[in-house]
């Protein structure tokens, strides 16, 4: 369920499967089905020695050697130019159906979230839009997938589990798509001149994170992955509430990313969370490996690698 990040961005480009791993793009389903990088089971590119690479394969079974595959998946096209890419997929569900609890104030919707992820009835999306975000009510959403059947089972099983949270409301069909297609796309922040960070903490977390932030400066934000994906829309001028941002990850744990910014604030401040000594050693060791004259796309996540 990878991004589409056209709207926000503002660009007319056409995604591809070699985006989706180079830069390891994971929607709303990431808590059920895993990242980009745990359905890639097969690479091949070309590295900065100019030599063909092929990891993986077209089988799970044919995986063997070391992993590049997950090692090429993330790495912003800094390693290698990926000529071919093999993805495992799964069979689209005869029905989706989405869970909306209003009302919720951020910690509460978290906590909700989380009890719902505990729970054994595989929510493959889970989300919160506090008040003023695609809506004017703060609203809870809880994905489920798989046959009509065993939806009706679990949806009734999780208005049981969640009565003290209040009644729910079933979207089925296009309107619950179109809402977790605005969430995977971060619409509610497109169109906007702010700037749009993408921040990653404990789902547990993420309320007094975004809640730190917002005490410092104007900000709007919205929750998924259950609260470990905060998306963060601030004010573009000075350093975009980098410093800030970046000081609140510090006491409450995280990385963030800098996703939508003017140029002139992207070339001063980091875009990618900044790396502690030992794994900067690490990245450049394998930079150098893959790349020894820097020829893809230096300085792309650090610099002078």
């Amino acid at each position: 369920e990878p991004m589409d990040a056209r709207a926000l961005m503002g660009s007319a480009g056409a995604p591809s499967f070699g985006a989706v791993a180079a830069a390891n793009k994971s929607g709303p389903r990431r808590i059920n089905a895993g990242a980009a990088r745990d359905s890639l089971i097969g690479v091949r590119f070309v590295n900065g020695r100019g030599q063909a690479i092929k990891s993986g394969g077209r089988v799970m079974k044919n995986v063997t050697g070391l992993d590049l595959v997950k090692l090429m998946a993330g790495s912003w096209g800094t390693l290698g130019l990926l000529t071919e890419v093999t993805f495992k997929v799964l069979p689209v569900q005869e029905r989706v159906a989405t869970l909306v609890f209003s009302g919720l104030d951020d910690a509460r919707a978290v906590a909700a979230l989380a009890a719902a992820l505990g729970s054994p009835f595989e929510l493959t999306g889970a989300a919160h839009l506090p008040a003023g975000i695609d809506g004017e009510d703060p609203r809870t959403l809880m994905r489920l997938e798989g046959f009509s059947d065993s939806l009706d089972y679990r949806i009734g099983e999780l208005r049981k589990l969640l009565k003290r949270v209040g009644a729910a409301e079933i979207l089925d069909g296009e309107p619950g798509a179109a809402l977790w297609t605005a969430i995977r796309d971060a619409t509610p922040f497109a169109g906007s001149a702010d700037a749009v960070w993408r921040l990653s903490t404990a789902p547990t977390r993420g309320p007094a994170l975004a809640a730190a932030i917002g005490r410092t400066m104007p900000a709007r934000w919205f929750y998924d992955w259950g609260g470990g994906l905060v998306w963060l829309a601030v004010p573009s001028a000075g350093d975009a509430g980098a410093a800030a941002i970046r000081g609140a990850l510090a006491e409450h744990r995280g990385h963030a990313t800098l996703i939508r910014a003017p140029d002139a604030v992207r070339a001063a401040v980091p875009v990618f969370q900044p790396l502690s000594e030992p794994l900067m050693r690490v990245t450049q060791g394998i930079k150098a490996a893959h790349d020894p004259a820097g020829i893809f796309n230096p300085g792309r996540m650090y610099a002078g690698v």
